[in-house]
């Protein structure tokens, strides 16, 4: 019962904080892992998890999609779910020792990007442009991190789209949260027939995401996005210590 609220609780708001600005990883995965679930089948178990969360997102922000002028909406829908089932492959054939050693790394990253990834955005755009063919082959990569882990990926589109836009790019916040679905929905196609999934604890944390997912949408409208941002990078940070130490 009490991993079960564990994993409930933890899939509420990772669920949430997608919706919102992303970085529900930082939350899910150390939960699983708390739970007893080794790094590669946790990652996988995440990942089918937080999904409904986020196809609840894409439902409530279902009339919001924008897209932009130079690369269709589903250009970049194609490009994300080509990327996430390369991605899916990768981790699926990582050994798990690999995977614990990549996982504080992978943890960082996606700390680091929360932390500057709009700043580094705005800075790139005074110096680079970058066209629709380009930022095609940044998404593919992209797809391909969503699908193999995924934490910060969602700030990491929205960075890479402002070097093609000069407008306000989190008004594609709806769009991210849909390009993050594909990518991470064929990846959840391929986790559930490889016999990685621990069904148990991923059901308990399904349950939270998905009421997560929906709550935090219709939160997001009326949140303070710097202190959610913050709080998530606090929790980033937190979580990568824990896993280095873990790691040594």
């Amino acid at each position: 019962m009490e991993m079960f609220l564990l994993l409930a609780g933890a899939g509420f708001l990772a669920g949430g904080m997608n919706a919102v600005a992303g970085g529900g990883s930082f939350i899910a995965f150390p939960a699983m892992v708390l739970a007893g679930v080794p790094s590669v089948p946790a990652n996988a178990s995440t990942t089918v998890a937080l999904f409904p969360g986020t196809v609840a997102s894409v439902m409530a922000y279902r009339k919001d999609p924008k897209g932009f002028a130079e690369v269709s909406t589903r250009g970049l829908f194609i490009t994300s779910i080509s990327g996430g089932l390369v991605g899916a492959l990768l981790l699926l054939s990582t050994p798990s020792p690999t995977f614990d050693f990549i996982v504080p790394w992978l943890l960082l990253v996606a700390t680091l990007t929360f932390t500057f990834g709009q700043k580094l955005g705005t800075w790139l755009r005074r110096w680079v442009r970058i066209g629709a063919r380009e930022l095609l082959g940044v998404q593919f990569v992209l797809g391909i991190y969503s699908g193999y882990f995924g934490g910060g990926v969602g700030i990491m589109m929205l960075a890479a789209w402002s070097l093609l836009i000069s407008a306000d790019v989190m008004r594609l916040n709806p769009t991210r949260i849909m390009m993050v679905s594909a990518a991470n929905g064929v990846a959840v196609i391929c986790f559930a027939f490889s016999g990685q999934i621990w069904w148990t604890q991923t059901l308990a944390m399904l349950a939270g995401s998905t009421v997560g997912g929906y709550a935090g949408a219709s939160i997001a409208r009326r949140a303070n996005p710097q202190v959610l941002r913050t709080t998530i990078i606090v929790i980033g940070a937190v979580m990568t210590a824990v896993f280095f130490y873990r790691a040594m």
